[in-house]
Order: C-alpha cells, then structure tokens, then sequence
C-alpha cells in the first residue's frame, strides 16, 4: 500500500506586504512617542547630565571649570544654605495650606453649588493665567505697600500688633515680611490647587449625597464620610502642584520679601547670574530636587494615593 504526500501550498505573495503591514501598525505608537522623547531628551535629560556634571567640578570662570569629581561641594553647599532651604520648605508648605483651606470651599461651590454660573466662576479662576507672574506679584507689592488702604486696615484692627508677635511681620509694615512672601505664593498658586479640587469634585455622583442625607447623616458627616475621601485624588494633585513649584520660587521673595527672606531658588539664581560660582548652583539644585522628590513620594505613600507615583 503505497502512501501520497501532498506538496506543501505555494507561499503566498502576499505575505511579506502582510507582515510588513503588520510591522508598520505595531511601530505607529512609538512613532507618535517619538516627538515627547525628543523633546524630554533634549530639554530635560542632557540638561539634568550637564548639570549633574558641573556640580563636581572646581575651577573658576577665569580658569575654566574642569570635573573633578568634587562630591564634596553637595555637603558644603546644604552646610551653608541650610536655612533657605528650610525656609523655602516652610513657605511653601504653609502656602500650600492656605491654598487648601482657601481652595477647596471654592472648588465645592463651583462643583455643586454654581449652577449656571460655573463657567463664569471657572474663567475668573483661570483669568489670572492671562497675565504675567511677575506683574501679578508686583501687583501685590502695591496692595501691601505700607501706605495702602489694605496695610492701614490692618493697623486699625490691631491684626499688625498680633502678627507681629508671632514673627510674621515687623512692626506696623507687610511688605519685606514672611507674611507678604506667603501671600504671594498663595495668591500665584491658588488656580493650581482649585482645578484638580473641582475636578475631583466634579466627578463625584451626586446621588451619594442623596443616599447620605436618606440614611439621615448630617452634612458635616457627609463630607467627612462621603465628599473629602472621594475628592483625594484632587486634594493630591492640587498639593502637589502647589508646593512642588512654590519650593523653587524666587520672584516672591525677591520683590515681596527682603534679605531675611530668601529662599533657596534666590540662593541658585544668585549662584548663577551673580557669582557664577556655577558648581554650587548645579549642587543646590540637585539638593532641592533630590528633597523635593524624597518629600512627595512620603507624602503619596502616606496618604495612600501611591496610583499617582
């Protein structure tokens, strides 16, 4: 009994087009990916290298700088600067609470309470965008000048006399104070925490309001309960965004602020522009970059939002 083997059907020729078809599909996402990595490459991680680099090398701007591998200039950097470093964390932590505290009333009432007026709220809390951030600080340095309607409210109604004590300001002025830095931060900052808020907010069924207050809770313990777990991927976001930029700042302690005041980003732009001791800077940079980063992850993990790492 003899046995047939069929022959094998001729490749077809449409084949390799097929797989080159299918070739060209699989690359189109990273052909699109492409222009972001460009630009990330060419603004954000060959100056994060040049940077890495200057910050161990010694010289001066008449000798050259050349990289020694000066690990050193990290400690003495953080020896010599450590208050503005702590200052610039206090400021901007406690801007980021009065932006809190200011923000989210603000974000509930555009959520739920604004109705028809929404997007008139909306546009008045971004208008700001419109204008400068140096105008809009300069802005407040005639609103806190001493011999303003806003200064002389405050003497009258001795609140001068109580931050003073406190060391928020000196004697019967606001402006060259901590209290006008932080007013700067928190006004230039507010839009950044009352968007995330009201988008957060936003998306919050309102039917669990409903079924809240039918299970008799009171409104305090409805938005303890129901309203502020929901909205703490906003809550998140809005503090991040707030503080992350308002550490680094320098125009508000440079035209709000005086000597006293400083924080570490006037510290960098003076170590730059000014003494051009170019190593220093590049150091404290990396130093607030490393801490920014070493602070918000804690916070992401203890608040228990790590999806947002």
């Amino acid at each position: 009994m003899t046995t047939t083997t069929e022959a094998p059907p001729p490749a077809s020729a449409d084949a390799p087009e097929a797989r080159a078809r299918g070739t060209r599909k699989r690359l189109v996402p990273y052909w699109l990916l492409l222009p972001g990595i460009l630009w990330l490459v060419v603004f954000f991680a060959a100056p994060l290298v040049y940077q890495a680099s200057t910050s161990v090398q010694t010289g001066s701007l008449e000798e050259g700088f050349e990289v020694t591998w000066h690990f050193a200039a990290y400690w003495d950097a953080l020896g010599a600067y450590w208050p503005q470093f702590l200052r610039s964390v206090g400021y901007a932590a406690t801007a980021t609470v009065l932006c809190l505290v200011l923000g989210y009333p603000l974000a509930y009432l555009i959520a739920f309470k604004a109705g028809r007026w929404r997007n008139v709220v909306m546009v008045l809390v971004i208008a700001p965008f419109f204008t400068s951030f140096l105008i809009r600080t300069l802005a407040w340095k005639t609103i806190l000048a001493d011999g303003g309607p806003v200064v002389g409210v405050l003497n009258s109604l001795h609140v001068l006399d109580v931050t003073s004590w406190l060391g928020l300001t000196e004697g019967q002025r606001v402006l060259a104070t901590p209290l006008a830095v932080v007013c700067g931060l928190t006004y230039n900052f507010l839009p950044f925490m009352v968007l995330p808020l009201y988008t957060s907010l936003e998306r919050i069924d309102p039917r669990l309001h409903e079924a809240a207050g039918d299970l008799y809770a009171r409104p305090v313990t409805t938005f303890r309960r129901v309203t502020f777990p929901l909205s703490m991927p906003g809550v998140v976001a809005g503090t991040l965004l707030t503080f992350i930029p308002a550490a680094g700042d320098y125009i508000n302690a440079e035209l709000l602020g005086s000597t006293d005041q400083k924080m570490i980003g006037n510290v960098i732009q003076s170590q730059f522009l000014r003494v051009l001791d170019y190593p220093t800077a590049a150091a404290l940079s990396f130093i607030l970059m490393a801490a920014i980063l070493a602070m918000v992850t804690l916070y992401i993990r203890k608040s228990g939002t790590e999806d947002l790492v």
